[in-house]
């Protein structure tokens, strides 16, 4: 199994819709990737290390698939669909990255 992870970067000025991505884009997403997709989670961004400090990341979506390979083919097909979505909820571009879960 491997997850796919979309981080939202923080910094002044980002602007992130949660109610838009929540309820509009994953939506979205799941419907057109379809039973490829195993699992979605969201984090939401409430504080950094320390105390008042800021979050990293506004938001990271974590996708599931059974491999790259079946990642690649059910997102790729939408990928222009997704990406001309993000203006609709977010002036920053998330940060892709796939990670291989080990479980202990």
């Amino acid at each position: 199994m491997i997850k796919v992870s979309v981080m939202y970067p923080n910094s002044e000025g980002v602007k992130f819709d949660t109610e838009y991505y929540k309820n509009t884009h994953l939506p979205m997403v799941q419907k057109l990737v379809g039973s490829a997709l195993k699992d979605l989670e969201l984090d939401l961004g409430i504080g950094g290390r320390a105390p008042g400090e800021a979050t990293p990341y506004v938001a990271i979506a974590h996708l599931k698939f059974d491999d790259v390979a079946s990642f690649q083919a059910a997102f790729g097909l939408h990928a222009v669909t997704f990406a001309d979505d993000v203006k609709n909820y977010s002036n920053v571009q998330g940060k892709i990255q796939i990670s291989d879960l080990v479980s202990f």
